[in-house]
């Protein structure tokens, strides 16, 4: 198959081409950029509490627990929260639709088209 200016067209061009790609794309960046955003920001705001905030971070909570300590701890639930958060919207909402995609490219047809 050929494009407009001529040339050959790879399989991967015509399914990237596809309204469901695109779909499956515009999900996954909908989802994505603002969770790495909101993780970005957290963890610039520890990093600058600890660089700045020197007594605010050494305010012990318990015994010697501080809240710098506590906001380090932080980091890692996050981060297991959003993989957490990540694979249970992946599974509820890109998974089907990716596994339907890849369907169609193996049988050789994209958006009711074959496939050349």
């Amino acid at each position: 198959m050929t494009d407009t200016v001529g040339e050959f067209e790879t399989d991967y061009q015509r399914v990237q081409r596809s309204e469901e790609f695109q779909a499956l794309r515009r999900r996954f960046r909908n989802f994505v950029f603002p969770m790495t955003a909101l993780f970005l920001v957290w963890y610039f705001v520890y990093v600058l509490l600890a660089n700045y905030a020197h007594d605010f971070m050494s305010t012990k909570v318990w015994g010697n627990i501080t809240v710098g300590l506590l906001f380090g701890l932080g980091q890692f639930v996050s981060t297991f929260a959003i993989t957490m958060i990540y694979a249970r919207w992946a599974n509820n909402r890109q998974d089907a639709v990716a596994e339907r995609l890849r369907r169609h490219i193996e049988e050789g047809t994209v958006d009711g088209g074959e496939v050349a």
